[in-house]
């Protein structure tokens, strides 16, 4: 059954996604969505880390509220700003953050924390992974925001996948 669907999870999110996505229950509908859950996992499987080892369910909960919370006030704040401050009021920068964080897979959910959160881009992680360059749209102090990335972020995915 593993070598037919790599990866439950993501079958089951493609399989649902392209329902709701073309709002039908026809059965031609069905079938290409059952096709697509089959073949794309196993087309993308050499595409994929290391196999998620997740070692804080808990931890992993925290993170992703702190995460949703952050992105819901980055999202006001970004709003307030762009409708209320002119362009020479804002900020722009990137800055480099010192990373600690190896896994490639607890790498790829920082990023998209980063992505997903209005105001700040990944830019790029360095060859040998010890730095990030991000995009903040408006920064006020970078050490506090370099600061908020550690704590908040790399130190909880470290105790979900390193530890």
């Amino acid at each position: 059954m593993k070598r037919l669907i790599p990866s439950p999870p993501l079958s089951l999110a493609l399989f649902v996604v392209w329902l709701l996505l073309n709002q039908s229950l026809h059965l031609a509908t069905v079938l290409s969505a059952a096709v697509l859950a089959v073949v794309v996992p196993l087309i993308t499987k050499g595409l994929r880390p290391a196999t998620v080892r997740m070692r804080r369910p808990g931890v992993a909960l925290r993170l992703t509220a702190v995460a949703l919370r952050d992105m819901m006030h980055s999202a006001l704040t970004v709003g307030r700003l762009l409708l209320g401050r002119r362009n020479s009021g804002m900020n722009p920068a990137f800055v480099e953050v010192p990373l600690d964080l190896r896994d490639p897979n607890a790498l790829a959910v920082l990023s998209m924390i980063c992505c997903l959160t209005p105001g700040t881009a990944w830019g790029e992680l360095s060859f040998d992974r010890t730095r990030l360059l991000i995009h903040v749209f408006d920064l006020l102090d970078e050490q506090a925001f370099i600061d908020l990335i550690k704590n908040r972020y790399e130190r909880p995915l470290m105790e979900i996948f390193e530890s």
